[in-house]
């Protein structure tokens, strides 16, 4: 592993994480090339800015969960292999249900060279500290879709205010959002803002 790469669950403590490429809740349906453990990776920025999100979403009653950090550029070159096989419907109503498959990189959702590659990409969501409960947002981790888009209509008040409660806090820790994902931010001064990694996910340094 890169040097200025650690996990997440090591440099910012008390942030929980749910890898979701490393298990078979995932948009492919299985583990994902390059995931070899279910832990979050990121460079020391990206874990220093967490840590500062983290202060502030306590102080609004929230935890984080993290659901990606660093992704191997092996596992984006598995989602176009996969993009390309035949559709078997098992995943589409949960992750895509109004596109086809083949369409997942022309409208944005998922590219061939991912900011998360780069180190300092994350996807995340908030949870109470009160109950450990996921806030509502408005759709789940990786719906391909307009509803998951930042100001889309047809989600809820409460929806609403905590996607704003968690762009809030990201971007007053350094984080820029992405628009057609509620749960994406990447660091504004990311350290390797041209470099694609390719090492593997896994349990130790």
């Amino acid at each position: 592993m890169n040097k200025d790469f650690v996990f997440v669950d090591e440099a910012a403590p008390g942030i929980r994480w749910d890898a979701k490429y490393a298990t078979w809740d995932n948009f492919t349906g299985k583990p994902v090339d390059g995931y070899l453990a279910n832990r979050v990776v990121g460079t020391k920025a990206l874990c220093a800015a967490l840590e500062d999100a983290q202060e502030k979403a306590e102080s609004l009653g929230f935890g984080l969960l993290l659901w990606d950090g660093y992704r191997p550029q092996r596992a984006v070159d598995n989602f176009l292999r996969w993009s390309l096989r035949p559709e078997d419907g098992r995943t589409k109503a949960r992750h895509y249900p109004n596109i086809d498959k083949t369409e997942m990189f022309e409208k944005g959702y998922v590219a061939a060279k991912s900011g998360h590659s780069r180190g300092s990409t994350v996807d995340l969501t908030l949870y109470h500290l009160d109950t450990g409960e996921l806030a509502a947002m408005g759709g789940d981790h990786d719906l391909m879709d307009e509803i998951s888009h930042h100001g889309a209509s047809g989600i809820t008040e409460t929806e609403a205010v905590n996607r704003r409660h968690l762009c809030e806090i990201m971007e007053a820790c350094g984080f820029r959002r992405y628009d057609r994902e509620w749960w994406h931010y990447t660091l504004l001064d990311e350290p390797y803002p041209d470099s694609y990694f390719d090492f593997p996910v896994g349990s130790a340094a």
